[in-house]
């Protein structure tokens, strides 16, 4: 694992000195800047935490009933028949499952449904954006743009390369 990550800095460090030696503009943005202004962004961020929030109201519902008819179990077990007492066993079993169903139907990381939402909500986002970036790079004859906030590290970056602020203003003129 090391070996590969030292083979990728230095494909990347060789890189980026040919790209100095060759004159070559580059630029980078700050993504978590433009989705915090960019009006479809903000829009589909809020979204999606209004589906989530509903979500956590009706699982906080459910945990909260599941809460109460296992503390009313508890309190009468005791003095109930036996039949009632399974009866009673099987409702709390039967509810528990119907929470972790709906948490997982939701909320898991593989099949959740609000990372369906969440692909859907932001992929015209993330097109507009893309679109913009390159945009923006052709106007200024930059050969590469760097996501400053992104999963590359970018060790330095002069603020004269910083396209974020042209990115978002493209973004709200439309083109």
């Amino acid at each position: 694992m090391k070996r590969k990550l030292f083979f990728i800095g230095v494909i990347l460090f060789v890189t980026v000195n040919l790209i100095f030696a060759q004159g070559e503009k580059i630029g980078y943005v700050d993504s978590q800047i433009i989705l915090t202004q960019f009006p479809p962004a903000i829009k589909a961020q809020g979204d999606l935490d209004a589906t989530t929030n509903l979500w956590s109201a009706q699982l906080d519902s459910m945990t909260l009933s599941y809460q109460q008819l296992l503390t009313d179990y508890q309190k009468q077990a005791n003095i109930m028949p036996e039949d009632q007492q399974l009866a009673a066993q099987k409702n709390i079993v039967q509810l528990e499952q119907k929470i972790v169903d709906f948490r997982r139907v939701k909320f898991s990381q593989q099949e959740g449904e609000i990372f369906r939402i969440q692909d859907e909500l932001f992929s015209p986002v993330k097109t507009s954006i893309y679109n913009a970036i390159e945009s923006v790079a052709k106007e200024e004859g930059m050969k590469f743009i760097f996501d400053k906030s992104g999963d590359i590290l970018l060790l330095y970056a002069d603020s004269a390369y910083d396209i974020t602020y042209k990115v978002l203003d493209h973004l709200k003129r439309g083109k």
